[in-house]
């Protein structure tokens, strides 16, 4: 019985199965050991009534996870699941390998995540190679819908919005500069606020203006982190998570302007994830 996990800084999806009959399908809060401690993950997970049911039955677990990048970070989350999947193996590894085995597998590609944050790197079939650093939402994070919203209530704030985005931002969010620095400075998880204003892009997507904001996103995206990839025109380019699904006409379009090959787009790489696992453990077998 195995339990994959893929979370980002806002959501994190978890997909339980026996690999033949049983397949169950999970959501909690994103864990990201930048910003959650052991004790938080635990209780949230176990909030979760109907995937803490299963905790007993479970024999791997495998999580992917925005910041887990280092061992110390990934210890925060290890600590939590196995307090939680006690019978369970514990792997715990970075959002950007399991955007590799979810798009690459085992062949060699350039895999990128759009979601909350945004990353990037190369699969040669063996090993990643990164070459530009994820920076964060603070200094990165390009095309990721942290960025996206810092760059649209940095926009509102000094009054360069269209009078419709401007006014429509008012209307929907009741937004004041007191309340945006309020969210950005004092309140935790300043990234997931910053990122929830994707959904207000996503409604107004029709709009001319809307549709050029985040295409530029995209394109400046390219620049920075797929070119930097000596071969980026002879391997296909993946993408994984919110943006990149909800959005992937523009980033097509894009990624076609920059004559690249683009391969799989996925919203919930999760799903890929199990596949990939379930692989491995019958090979083994």
């Amino acid at each position: 019985m195995i339990l994959v996990a893929d979370s980002g800084s806002t959501k994190c999806d978890w997909i339980f199965t026996d690999g033949a009959n049983t397949r169950l399908t999970f959501h909690t809060m994103g864990f990201n050991p930048f910003f959650h401690n052991s004790e938080l993950i635990e209780s949230e997970i176990r909030n979760n009534v109907a995937l803490a049911d299963v905790a007993s039955k479970v024999d791997h677990v495998f999580f992917y996870g925005a910041g887990a990048s280092h061992a110390s970070r990934n210890e925060i989350v290890a600590i939590a699941l196995r307090k939680v999947f006690t019978k369970a193996e514990v792997m715990v590894d970075h959002d950007l390998l399991g955007a590799v085995r979810a798009t690459c597998g085992d062949d060699a590609g350039i895999s990128c995540i759009l979601g909350t944050g945004s990353n990037s790197c190369f699969f040669d079939g063996a090993d990643i190679h990164e070459v530009v650093p994820a920076l964060g939402y603070v200094l990165g994070d390009e095309a990721g819908g942290t960025f996206y919203g810092k760059e649209l209530l940095r926009m509102f704030l000094y009054h360069e919005l269209p009078d419709k985005i401007h006014q429509g931002l008012i209307d929907t969010f009741g937004l004041t500069k007191e309340g945006i620095f309020e969210a950005v400075y004092n309140k935790p998880n300043p990234n997931v606020y910053l990122a929830s204003f994707m959904r207000f892009l996503s409604d107004n997507r029709d709009d001319k203006w809307v549709r050029d904001f985040i295409y530029n996103g995209f394109s400046k995206f390219i620049n920075i982190h797929i070119w930097k990839y000596p071969n980026h025109k002879d391997v296909p380019v993946h993408f994984v998570g919110s943006v990149a699904f909800h959005f992937s006409d523009l980033l097509k379009e894009a990624c076609k302007i920059h004559r690249l090959n683009v391969g799989v787009i996925t919203r919930e790489p999760v799903i890929n994830l199990v596949e990939y696992h379930l692989n491995k453990v019958q090979s083994a077998v």
